[in-house]
């Protein structure tokens, strides 16, 4: 069966749907109530789907979470398939109501999906343009001049994107002392990655640690894209170094975009929930939403944008405008 086209409409709903639902606390300052309403409302719709689901990446295990837990069943029958999944990227800016947070979901056959554990890795992610051409093993220096020159441009035109963390100080000033500039974020590096995969977004790579689960819902987005990304993971003590160990995970190999996202049938989705630099954020009007979403199949080669109206009353009605 043809995973791709089977869901590629229906992992929209998904994500729409908790956009939707994680939208109505943005900007309460709420974190946890952020992440319950959009995981709460993707694990309903998860539900209704014609799939036999497993989630790989999700909100933890069975005893930290109560709902989309690694190895939750999903579905109401179907292929199966590998699930990943974020709720809510970003819960502290959605909580804040700062720009770029999104919902995002990844379905694979099975096994098309690296089951990372929840630890940081190191990661490197440039356009189509730069793929093959750089290495995490390179100095940032280096990678740098091999991006601009794929970019035909200058070391100076371009800006990389830094998680906003004590740890990243070197790396922010490796990447200024080399003549780029840098687009620091607070959250966010799946909808960082995607931004740098599209042109017109004025950010040419990510550089820096972050979570693993992450770069895996990245590299299914970037394989669709045709960009690349890099990753090593970071454990932090031995007790992470036997998770990484006990999952198949190698601490010393670079993990490339395949490695991470070897499915051959891979569906992305993500839908804003506030504004972005790829997505609108869910906007609301008298008995209603507009949602605006990201569909993507590996397989397919079709990459959709969706601008979505939801009318919630009965008898709801919108003057459509662009």
């Amino acid at each position: 069966m043809d995973i791709e086209r089977l869901l590629v409409l229906e992992v929209a709903r998904v994500t729409e749907q908790a956009a939707l639902a994680a939208s109505r606390l943005a900007g309460k300052g709420d974190k946890e109530a952020v992440d319950a309403a959009g995981t709460e409302a993707m694990r309903q719709v998860l539900g209704e789907l014609p799939i036999n689901g497993t989630v790989v990446i999700g909100e933890g295990e069975m005893d930290e979470a109560p709902m989309l837990y690694i190895g939750e069943k999903l579905g109401m029958g179907g292929p199966e398939v590998d699930i990943a999944v974020d709720p809510v990227e970003g819960t502290t800016i959605t909580a804040k109501g700062l720009p770029n947070s999104i919902t995002v979901i990844a379905i694979s056959e099975k096994g098309g999906l690296l089951h990372a554990p929840d630890m940081y890795m190191e990661k490197l992610v440039v356009a189509p343009p730069a793929v093959g051409k750089v290495s995490l093993e390179y100095p940032v220096k280096a990678n740098l001049r091999l991006i601009a020159e794929s970019l035909q441009r200058g070391v100076e035109d371009l800006v990389v994107v830094v998680l906003d963390r004590p740890r990243h100080e070197k790396l922010i000033k490796e990447i200024r002392d080399a003549g780029a500039r840098v687009k620091l974020i607070g959250d966010g590096d799946v909808v960082a990655a995607l931004a740098v995969a599209v042109r017109g977004t004025g950010v040419h790579a990510l550089m820096g640690s972050g979570g693993a689960p992450e770069g895996v819902l990245a590299a299914a987005a970037l394989k669709c894209l045709g960009g690349e990304i890099q990753a090593k993971f970071l454990p932090a003590d031995d007790t992470q170094r036997e998770r990484m160990q006990a999952m198949g995970a190698n601490e010393h190999q670079i993990y490339r975009t395949n490695d991470l996202a070897p499915g051959k049938e891979i569906v992305f989705a993500a839908t804003g929930i506030t504004h972005g630099d790829i997505l609108e954020g869910v906007r609301f009007f008298g008995g209603g939403a507009r949602t605006h979403s990201i569909v993507m199949g590996y397989k397919t080669r079709v990459v959709r944008f969706i601008d979505s109206i939801h009318l919630f009353e009965r008898g709801a009605r919108v003057t459509i405008r662009v």
